[in-house]
């Protein structure tokens, strides 16, 4: 997810799509929210592991 997102955020910054660069950023920010919260062992939906 966390790269997904910033492949989207750079193609957006590139071809000046601000859609893409939003959707990139916030991929970004939710897969490292939930790769931190993994991490600490805290289960998100009832799973410790998003991959």
């Amino acid at each position: 997810m966390i790269v997904l997102g910033i492949i989207l955020a750079l193609v957006g910054y590139f071809t000046t799509i601000s859609i893409l660069t939003t959707i990139g950023i916030i991929l970004v920010v939710v897969g490292a929210v939930l790769t931190l919260l993994g991490t600490t062992g805290r289960a998100v939906g009832g799973r410790k592991v998003w991959y």
